[in-house]
């Protein structure tokens, strides 16, 4: 079992988050400590508020009081809600929050059921409790409540949540924010790529492709980054998503670090050398485009290809699932690169396979189409992103945090009038 701790000021605004899934029916309130349970009216978050108000007002100096944590089993564990809330009284009181003021709720809205616990960290004497050792006595109380309800041991099972968070986008199965947030959450810090159409080649793997897109804050240009969904083609099916909703991580400023920080670890790495005959030797073995993806692809390698209009290959990257690297062909030199493909297939009778993106300096520049939506559309979307473009989230609360940003705009329109 996974367990976040988030840490803030806006208690407002992670109640409204939680809430919002009850009210939609993706989510339901399961226990409430120092909180009235409601049985003639629904929950709302002014009734949860309300409880939490005395120990706020009595907080001394305590810059973000407010705590959300989440508990998230392994995906293949099957927890019933009486365990869940047996489990989240318990680490409540492993963390020293057994007589604060708490609501817990399930979230139902993706395949992996979780709980989410509001609390505050202030007691009633306007004392803060102690986080200095919140990490360790979360581990602590994870393992012991993996032993006592029979769930699966993080660490030896890393492999199968890993593969949770890398599964492809299904636009059929619908809640695409969330499937997108599964995948960039920790995607990208996983594979090293040295350019963002090689970031582009690997979401593509999971149905994902990322487009940079402009725009203006305080009388200045800023860039940034837009998510869509795609088809196997790599076709865009869905709105676009601007990064700050996936937190700072999937920002254009953190790839482009990535980017520079895999040049340096990737200029030099041994498995390079193995990868580059292992496709020579795939190409030499190989009578078909699709053969060769074959051969590849059975080792851990996964092959994008990018065509133009008339089917000539302009660009062909190399995904090593197996050391987590990203190469263009044109890295392992003139022999792999796309000239050398064009060529090898050029008598294929195959339908051009086209993409939607590009790569690279040497696989030309994104696209500026965006297939069923256009320019004008993103970059409408776009606007005004950029207060929460570079914002950090790293507790992976992403939608929490636009709440808070909601709420305090609010705030200032008020105070203005």
């Amino acid at each position: 079992m996974i367990a976040k701790i988030g840490k803030g000021e806006n208690l407002w605004g992670t109640l409204t988050y939680n809430q919002q899934k009850v009210d939609n029916e993706n989510g339901i309130v399961l226990f409430t400590n120092k909180i009235p349970d409601v049985w003639d009216r629904p929950y709302s978050v002014k009734f949860f508020h309300q409880y939490f108000e005395p120990y706020l007002i009595a907080n001394n100096k305590t810059e973000k009081p407010v705590r959300h944590i989440s508990l998230n089993p392994d995906p293949e564990d099957k927890v019933d809600d009486k365990d869940y809330r047996e489990i989240a009284q318990q680490y409540m009181q492993e963390m020293g929050y057994g007589n604060q003021p708490y609501v817990v709720f399930k979230h139902t809205d993706i395949d992996r059921t979780h709980i989410h616990i509001v609390t505050t960290c202030v007691q009633l004497n306007g004392n803060k409790i102690s986080d200095r050792y919140d990490h360790h006595l979360s581990m602590e109380a994870c393992r012991k409540l993996e032993k006592q309800y029979n769930l699966r041991v993080t660490k030896k099972n890393r492999n199968s949540y890993q593969n949770f968070i890398f599964k492809p986008v299904e636009y059929t199965r619908g809640n695409i924010k969330a499937q997108l947030s599964s995948v960039l959450r920790n995607m990208p810090q996983t594979y090293c790529f040295q350019s963002m159409g090689a970031y582009n080649a690997l979401l593509s793997q999971f149905n994902v492709t990322s487009e940079e897109v402009s725009g203006e804050l305080h009388g200045k240009m800023k860039k940034g980054l837009v998510y869509f969904a795609t088809d196997k083609n790599g076709k865009k099916i869905s709105p676009p998503f601007k990064s700050s909703l996936f937190g700072k991580h999937a920002g254009l400023e953190n790839i482009l670090a990535l980017i520079e920080k895999s040049r340096v670890k990737m200029k030099k790495d041994p498995s390079k050398l193995i990868l580059k005959k292992t496709i020579e030797t795939a190409m030499g073995t190989s009578k078909s485009e699709a053969a060769f993806k074959t051969k590849l692809l059975a080792q851990g390698i996964a092959t994008v290809i990018r065509k133009n209009d008339t089917g000539r290959i302009y660009g062909i990257t190399f995904i090593d699932h197996n050391s987590k690297l990203v190469w263009n062909g044109s890295q392992f030199g003139k022999e792999l690169s796309a000239n050398s493909f064009n060529e090898l297939w050029n008598n294929l009778e195959t339908k051009p396979e086209t993409h939607s993106y590009s790569n690279s300096k040497e696989d030309l520049s994104f696209e500026k189409s965006t297939e069923h939506f256009s320019t004008n559309n993103i970059h409408k979307i776009f606007e005004g992103c950029f207060n929460g473009l570079l914002s950090s989230d790293t507790n992976g609360e992403q939608e929490e945090q636009i709440f808070e940003s909601q709420m305090k705009k609010k705030q200032r329109k008020r105070r203005k009038k």
